[in-house]
């Protein structure tokens, strides 16, 4: 049974929608949403960004047997003793790739390639740069090994029969490339997530249009399609949608009927036309908040039947903040994601930073590494909720948390990096 907005909203001791704690409003929307069911084979190729349905278990060992780290000359370690060199005849060469036939005697090493099969007996390796060679005789210095060096153990990386990668896994390049190090073609991965979006308003504008006095470009959806791709969703484009309630009301229904998400921008302010708000409350269970957050600070979420809703402010960096902060989240749970909550630094502000205590701020930041090699940040100036260039500019938001007052120059603050993610 699907759990209401009211029944959540008990849940949470001290709720005010009104005044909206950014702990309080992500630990709604994580009880609010629910992964997706469904699940597709993919191959590896077209598994990059999705998440793993369920848990690859290791076929073979990661190396398959012992080899060698690098190129040199392998032998028994146990012929190491402090403060003598060795001298081995070597008997022959073993490569990458095969199994070398032969045996080493006492006295006697192998030439190996990195990579290749070490023999049974052979367990460390005297890189060849470190060596001396007469003839056949290989010249080993005192103390500059102990047994077992430069040795690569069989199934080190991955044991046969072990977990390699967990149900829940973001499949990145490296976990990818861990699949096919076992020899696997395919995964199961959770079906793409549906988020449709739209923008509404009179005043907004699709790429294309003439520009005319008041109106302005609709950068969000262009932000918020590319923020989605990034996180591999399947997005289902709206457009623009007037300040009409016709056209409101058939942009929801659609989108409702298509996706498990719903996107919104703009109609949730306090005083705007109350067009995209009432449509809002008329088809579904939503919950319109004033959070303690800065930008970002109205928002609406809940459900149209059984899609999940946001609407987002409409000013630009308002909406990538809290696409970052609460909707970014949200997403990933819904795709079955582990959390992965993005990264937090710590840096030396370089200048002093102003904060009202009881809300949490959000300031565009620079972040680089000072002359005492410390981290340091610096703001990208004007923090206006619509200066676009400053997300541009920014590698990292400073997050000022909600009990936390003014900053002096000097103190350290937390900056979420985004690298990769915007």
């Amino acid at each position: 049974m699907t759990t209401s907005l009211d029944d959540i909203a008990r849940s949470l001791q001290g709720y005010d929608p009104q005044a909206l704690k950014m702990d309080d409003a992500n630990a709604f929307i994580a009880r609010l949403v629910a992964p997706v069911q469904g699940v597709e084979t993919r191959t590896l190729r077209q598994c990059a960004g999705r998440v793993l349905a369920q848990d690859v278990v290791s076929p073979i060992s990661v190396p398959a047997h012992d080899n060698s780290a690098m190129d040199g000359f392998a032998f028994n370690g146990a012929l190491l003793q402090p403060g003598q060199p060795l001298a081995l005849r070597n008997v022959g060469t073993a490569l990458a790739g095969k199994a070398w036939v032969g045996t080493v005697a006492a006295g006697e090493c192998l030439k190996v390639m990195t990579g290749a099969i070490l023999p049974s007996g052979l367990d460390t390796v005297v890189p060849q740069e470190f060596t001396r060679q007469e003839g056949d005789v290989v010249h080993i210095p005192a103390d500059i090994l102990k047994a077992g060096d430069n040795r690569r153990l069989r199934g080190e990386d991955l044991q046969q029969g072990g977990v390699a990668l967990s149900k829940g896994e973001l499949l990145t390049p490296a976990a990818l490339g861990l699949a096919a190090s076992l020899g696997l073609q395919s995964l199961q991965v959770v079906r793409r997530l549906r988020v449709a979006y739209l923008s509404t308003g009179d005043e907004v504008l699709s790429v294309g249009e003439p520009l005319r006095e008041g109106a302005v470009f609709d950068s969000n959806r262009y932000t918020v399609t590319s923020l989605l791709d990034r996180l591999g969703c399947e997005v289902i484009e709206l457009g623009v949608v007037r300040d009409e309630p016709a056209a409101l009301e058939a942009a929801f229904r659609s989108a409702a009927a298509q996706a498990d998400v719903i996107l919104s921008s703009g109609g949730v302010s306090v005083g705007e036309a109350d067009f995209t708000k009432g449509m809002m409350a008329k088809l579904g269970d939503v919950a319109f908040w004033r959070i303690a957050m800065r930008p970002g600070r109205p928002f609406a979420v809940g459900r149209i039947g059984n899609t999940v809703l946001f609407g987002m402010p409409g000013n630009p960096v308002a909406v990538m903040v809290t696409f970052l902060t609460l909707i970014r989240p949200a997403l990933l749970q819904m795709m079955g994601a582990r959390p992965r909550p993005l990264p937090l630094l710590q840096a030396h502000s370089e200048q002093p930073l102003r904060k009202k205590a009881g809300r949490t701020e959000y300031q565009r930041g620079i972040v680089s590494s000072g002359p005492d090699g410390r981290l340091q940040v610096r703001t990208t100036g004007n923090q206006g909720s619509g200066v676009l260039s400053s997300m541009v500019q920014a590698n990292g938001l400073i997050v000022l948390h909600h009990a936390q007052g003014h900053v002096a120059a000097g103190d350290g603050v937390d900056v979420m990096m985004f690298d990769g993610v915007i």
